[in-house]
């Protein structure tokens, strides 16, 4: 990868991270709003006729946010990789992965090849 190539790809991994910790704070303001919206509230939930219970939805937002924050650490552990000046190889074939595959993912860990 070129040093130019190597820029790009960390241009987008930092775009990414933003865009990850967003969510992330997002979602933290949704799942405290759920949590002091059900302690206001004494509902049913097992028989509530408006669908889905507060605990699914409270589920529901902690899983996105563990998936956020996971997303978020891989961004973290790209940048680091990225920055070392080391490829960016594939944890399969070692071969270095493409930056067209690293601008589209950047935390792949398999090149095109390995992950078809």
């Amino acid at each position: 990868m070129t040093p130019e190539e190597s820029a790009r790809v960390i241009d987008a991994v930092r775009s990414e991270q933003r865009r990850a910790a967003a969510q992330v704070e997002s979602l933290e303001h949704a799942v405290t709003a759920i949590v002091e919206g059900s302690e206001l509230t004494a509902t049913d939930d097992e028989h509530d006729p408006e669908g889905a219970t507060i605990a699914y939805e409270r589920a529901q937002a902690n899983s996105l946010l563990q998936q956020a924050r996971l997303d978020l650490d891989r961004l973290t552990a790209a940048e680091a990789m990225l920055e070392s000046g080391e490829p960016i190889r594939c944890e399969v074939c070692r071969r270095e992965i493409d930056t067209e595959r690293l601008l589209a993912l950047p935390t792949t860990t398999t090149c095109i090849h390995c992950a078809s």
